[in-house]
């Protein structure tokens, strides 16, 4: 494919593939900042991927005290998973087992839409019939008993089908120290982006996978085409100016929110230069047969 530069930066004249996903939002609050953060954390470990996971998870941003419901530091909470049943399921886990045992937490629906997912409706049970239902205008939370006060729980959340999974780019570097810049800034970039997480550790992702595997057992296994040190055993994507690659995946609530997100790291990336950051810039993609939303990278170039 024919590059693209900017600031002598490479872009790839190719796309990020994507594909459908059902996303959902919570707020959690805590006593103080880092109890909201501690309960947001937890919650969303082990959220890097559905292929071994169930879901996919992050945190979307701290909310001040000033625009949460009851006035403390929260942090909203993004989940997304592909069918409705599996986020459910993992949403009650989750909040179940991270949120719910967390200190002084409380959690809030932040997602409007008639879809909707249970909270307090299914982590009431825990109360042992000392749950109390309590109605707020056309707002319905759970008071639950715990052993340090309350752990108040909103009834439902809302649940969106038109969530967007799978957005990407992949950074090429001449050494991880440089490609981990780049990727360092792109993530910060991406993070002020509202509606989006990146799902994997710090945001970034060194073992980029294609679909499938010699192994049967395998339904997805190492992009060797982007592996510097197979280049010569296999058909490699990688020049020979490049030694270290980096994805950044990211899902959103929405198609626009992924394409800004790909947009404002894009900049970050093209703005560091090459000298210090990535020499090229490009985009996974199976040839538009996994998913319906191509996110071009010449359509996001700034």
């Amino acid at each position: 494919m024919r590059p693209i530069s900017r600031n002598g930066v490479r872009i790839d004249d190719s796309f990020a593939e994507a594909f459908p996903m059902r996303g959902t939002a919570i707020l959690i609050t805590a006593p103080n900042r880092r109890w909201a953060m501690q309960a947001a954390t937890t919650m969303t470990g082990f959220a890097t991927s559905v292929i071994g996971c169930g879901a996919e998870a992050g945190i979307d941003h701290e909310v001040s005290e000033k625009s949460t419901p009851d006035g403390r530091p929260g942090v909203r909470v993004l989940l997304f998973s592909m069918s409705s049943d599996t986020l459910q399921t993992q949403l009650v886990n989750r909040v179940g087992q991270c949120v719910l045992t967390s200190p002084g937490s409380a959690c809030f629906a932040d997602l409007h839409g008639t879809d909707r997912l249970q909270i307090g409706d299914a982590i009431r049970y825990f109360g042992d019939g000392w749950q109390i239902s309590k109605k707020f205008g056309n707002r319905h939370f759970w008071r639950v008993p715990v052993m340090d006060g309350e752990f108040l729980c909103e009834a439902t959340t809302g649940l969106t089908k038109n969530a967007v999974g799978g957005g990407n780019l992949l950074l090429m570097g001449a050494d991880p120290k440089n490609t981990m810049r780049a990727a360092e800034l792109a993530v910060d970039a991406m993070n002020e982006v509202e509606g989006v997480v990146l799902p994997f550790p710090g945001g970034v992702v060194r073992s980029g996978s294609k679909v499938g595997s010699k192994y049967k057992m395998m339904m997805a296994s190492t992009n060797d085409a982007y592996c510097p040190t197979l280049r010569g055993a296999v058909a490699t994507s990688l020049d020979d100016d490049i030694g270290c690659v980096l994805e950044i995946v990211i899902d959103g609530l929405t198609e626009k929110a992924v394409a800004d997100a790909m947009r404002a790291g894009l900049a970050a990336v093209i703005e560091l230069g090459p000298d210090n950051g990535a020499v090229r810039v490009g985009a996974g993609n199976y040839g538009g047969k996994l998913g319906p939303f191509h996110f071009h990278l010449k359509d996001l170039l700034p």
